[in-house]
C-alpha cells in the first residue's frame, strides 16, 4: 500500500496559493469536524493544498494513494506475524483516528467498494470506527478529519462516489489555477524568468482544450512546472516541453506531431 504520514507544523507549509475561498471552506469543516471532498482534475493542486492546510493547522496528515488493490483493511490494520506472535497493526486511518489526525484518501475512487462502507460511520455525527478484527469501537480524538479526493471527469461509470457516500462530505471543485495564478505558482517553484512561464502556462491552456478530444487528460500544473524546472535548469526550450508536457500525455505518434505543432504555433 502507498501510503505516508508528515508531521504538521507552520514550518513545514508547502507553497500553495489559494484560488478561491477553499482556506475558509477548510478551516470552517476542521473547526466543526465536518469531512471534505475535493472534486478535480488530476495534477490541478489538491494533494498540495491538503498539505498546506494540515501544515497551516498544525495537524498530523497521513496520505494514502488509493488504488483498485485497496481494501478496508489496508486502512483499518491487520494482524501479523512479529518475532513469533501475532500483533495488531494499525493502518493509517486507524492512527488518525487515534491520534487525532488528518487521513487523506487521494483518488478515493480507486478503492475497492469495502473502503467506503468503513467510512461511513466516520462521516456523521458517529465519527466513530469499527475494528471488526479486534472488536474495538474507536471514537475519532478531538481533531481528527476526513479528507478524500477524486477525478469526476476521468473515472468510468462503474468508478464514481454513491451519492449516498458524496452526500456526507462537505464539496470542494478544483480545477488548475487562472493563467495570471498559475504563472505565479511556475515562477514561486521553478525561480523561470516570468516571461517564459507565462508561455509555458499558455500552451498548458491550449493542451487542457484538446481533453476529451486527443488526450484523455489535459497537462498538469506539476507537469509545467517540471517544464519549467529542466529550463531553468540549463535544457533547450523544446526539448523540456516534450520531455514534461508532451511525452507524458499520449504514445500516439500522430498526436504527439499534433502536440508538438501546437508547441510551435505557441512558442514560434
Amino acid at each position: 500500500m502507498n501510503a505516508h504520514n508528515n508531521q504538521g507544523g507552520a514550518a513545514s507549509a508547502p507553497f500553495y496559493l489559494p484560488q478561491a475561498d477553499e482556506v475558509a471552506i477548510f478551516q470552517a469543516a476542521a473547526q466543526n469536524d465536518l469531512p471534505v471532498l475535493l472534486k478535480g482534475p488530476t495534477g490541478c493542486g489538491k494533494t498540495r493544498f491538503v498539505s498546506y492546510m494540515a501544515a497551516k493547522l498544525g495537524r498530523k496528515l497521513y496520505t494514502v494513494a488509493c488504488h483498485d488493490d485497496l481494501s478496508a483493511a489496508d486502512l483499518i490494520g491487520r494482524y501479523l506475524l512479529k518475532g513469533g506472535e501475532t500483533v495488531w497493526v494499525d493502518g493509517p486511518l486507524t492512527r488518525a483516528v487515534r491520534e487525532g489526525a488528518i487521513c487523506y484518501l487521494d483518488e478515493v475512487v480507486e478503492a475497492r467498494k469495502d473502503v467506503t462502507v468503513v467510512l461511513h460511520p466516520l462521516t456523521d455525527d458517529r465519527r466513530i470506527l469499527p475494528i471488526d478484527r479486534t472488536g474495538e469501537e474507536l471514537d475519532a480524538a478531538p481533531g481528527f478529519m476526513l479528507v478524500a479526493s477524486y477525478n469526476p471527469g476521468y473515472q468510468n461509470i462503474l468508478k464514481t462516489l454513491k451519492p449516498s457516500t458524496r452526500q456526507r462530505f462537505l464539496a470542494m471543485d478544483f480545477d488548475f489555477p487562472a493563467p495570471a495564478l498559475e504563472t505565479d505558482v511556475v515562477v514561486q517553484e521553478t525561480g523561470i524568468d516570468r516571461d517564459k512561464a507565462t508561455a509555458l502556462v499558455r500552451l498548458a491552456g491550449k493542451l487542457r482544450a484538446l481533453r476529451g478530444q486527443d488526450l484523455e487528460e489535459g497537462v498538469s500544473t506539476r507537469l509545467v512546472v517540471y517544464a519549467a524546472t529542466l529550463i531553468a535548469g540549463g535544457m533547450s526550450l523544446d526539448r523540456a516541453i516534450e520531455a514534461a508536457m508532451i511525452e507524458p500525455l499520449t504514445d500516439d505518434a500522430d498526436v504527439k506531431r499534433g502536440l508538438l505543432d501546437l508547441v510551435s504555433a505557441v512558442f514560434g
